[in-house]
């Protein structure tokens, strides 16, 4: 099996090396120090103002009118990775916002964000809309200069299109998860390595472990009831989340024209900012050998480019995956190009490791096999209950909110979703949303139904609770 580690001398951790090779820091995902909070260069002024402005602007309904009223300006002043990083938030926020701040969205996206935008995409090999990257991954600020990222009553986003405590504690929930599961990433990656010399410390020290990471992501997602109102969420913060895709009831038939100016432009259907684009909750799920393959996967992922949001018999060129290939893939797969092109290199890399499942699932004559199996079932059924206590939080801010009267007459996700009767909702991603989270769960508890066939009298102190 291809190995991810490299074996040199003097030896190099595992932290290390993926640090090195797949920008995994020591805070996981989250860069290795909070993002940078502004562009200080005199000529992106305007960028910032508008971000730092972009609640009070969309309330007012300006945010349109001052974009068009701009001039175009370049990316070519950018220097450090940290100041593309925070372009690339500013401009996506500006881009939903123009998109999603009015009464009806914009089918047309102007050159004043287009063009810098496809530039930052481009840079990053990210798609040119607001992407769990730019919303969470990148929009983070400590209040006491603090290093510690996993507590979210330590951190503020920079920028919200709502300037509400609500919409911050709805992203920084999320950095703090990415936070807090960081330590586990290295122990897994050994894990994995450890099944082809069967190291059975190793294994089960991951697995004891990546139990713990779970059940502490389990706590801290049942803090979003603190501080993120439901109602507000729903009908405030959602809306701008959403993408172009599938968003035909929300106003967006043709998905969006990305306008170049000068004559040049294209319509793009891209997925909206999602906790699905998580590279943290696909790392677990592959070295857990958690398989997504059914129907509701599948179903509504829209048939353009990831990458590009073009349609796919327009877009083979440049693009990432064959038109033939990407009509097969499932939102899981096909959201790792909505991920910082470092983590889903890894995320890959780490697949063609080995499978902890495929392991626990090929009997072998002694205890520690036994014990093996048994924490890996366990860690397979934690992560089940973790995706039930997604499914909670899902019900209560979305499926029980869409239930409710619409209120205004601007048109949205907000207003199309409570529209529906709720037998489709959609998610910011454009998937089918209560569908798509049931089956997810359900596939990470049949990863952990692996063969039970233990060795002859043996017994483990890991019973699955």
């Amino acid at each position: 099996m291809p190995a991810l580690i490299e074996t040199c001398v003097p030896a190099t951790s595992t932290q290390e090396t993926i640090s090195r090779k797949y920008d995994v820091t020591q805070n996981g995902f989250l860069p290795s120090s909070a993002p940078l909070r502004r562009l200080t260069d005199p000529y992106y002024a305007l960028w910032e103002l508008l971000a730092e402005k972009l609640p009070e602007l969309l309330e007012r309904k300006l945010l349109r009118y001052i974009v068009d009223s701009s001039q175009v300006l370049s990316t070519d002043r950018l220097q450090s990775e940290e100041e593309w990083r925070r372009a690339y938030v500013v401009l996506v926020f500006l881009a939903h916002g123009y998109i999603w701040g009015g009464d009806r969205p914009s089918e047309v996206l102007p050159p004043q964000i287009t063009v810098p935008l496809l530039k930052l995409a481009e840079h990053f090999d990210l798609p040119p809309c607001a992407t769990y990257a730019g919303l969470v991954l990148w929009n983070f600020e400590t209040l006491n200069n603090d290093s510690d990222f996993s507590d979210p009553d330590n951190l503020r986003a920079i920028n919200t299109f709502t300037g509400t405590e609500s919409e911050s504690w709805f992203y920084m929930i999320s950095v703090a998860l990415e936070a807090q599961s960081a330590w586990v990433m290295p122990l897994m990656v050994d894990a994995i390595e450890a099944t082809h010399s069967r190291d059975y410390a190793k294994m089960k020290k991951g697995l004891e472990q990546i139990i713990i990471a779970i059940k502490k992501m389990d706590e801290l997602l049942k803090r979003m009831y603190e501080k993120c109102d439901p109602a507000l969420f729903y009908d405030k913060i959602r809306p701008f989340l959403a993408g172009s895709a599938n968003m035909e009831a929300a106003g967006l038939p043709n998905g969006v024209f990305y306008d170049e100016g000068d004559g040049k432009g294209s319509w793009r259907k891209l997925m909206g900012g999602s906790n699905g684009q998580s590279s943290l909750i696909q790392f677990f799920d592959v070295v857990l050998g958690v398989e997504h393959t059914g129907g509701a996967d599948k179903a509504s992922v829209p048939k353009v480019c990831p990458v590009s949001g073009m349609a796919t018999e327009e877009s083979t060129s440049g693009c990432p995956v064959s038109a033939g290939k990407e009509k097969n893939m499932g939102y899981h797969e096909k959201v790792r190009a909505y991920m910082p092109e470092p983590h889903r290199r890894f995320l890959r890399s780490l697949a063609r490791m080995g499978s902890l499942q495929a392991f626990a699932s090929t009997p072998q004559p002694d205890a520690e096999f036994e014990q093996v199996k048994e924490l890996y079932q366990l860690a397979c059924k934690t992560m089940g209950d973790f995706r039930c206590t997604h499914i909670q939080v899902v019900t209560k801010y979305i499926i029980i909110q869409a239930r409710k009267q619409p209120v205004g007459e601007t048109l949205n996700l907000a207003k199309a979703s409570s529209a529906s009767d709720g037998s489709d909702l959609k998610g910011t991603g454009g998937t089918s949303l209560a569908a798509f989270l049931k089956q997810s769960r359900d596939e990470s508890y049949e990863a952990g139904r692996v063969p039970d066939q233990p060795a002859p009298g043996v017994s483990s102190e890991y019973a699955v609770m």
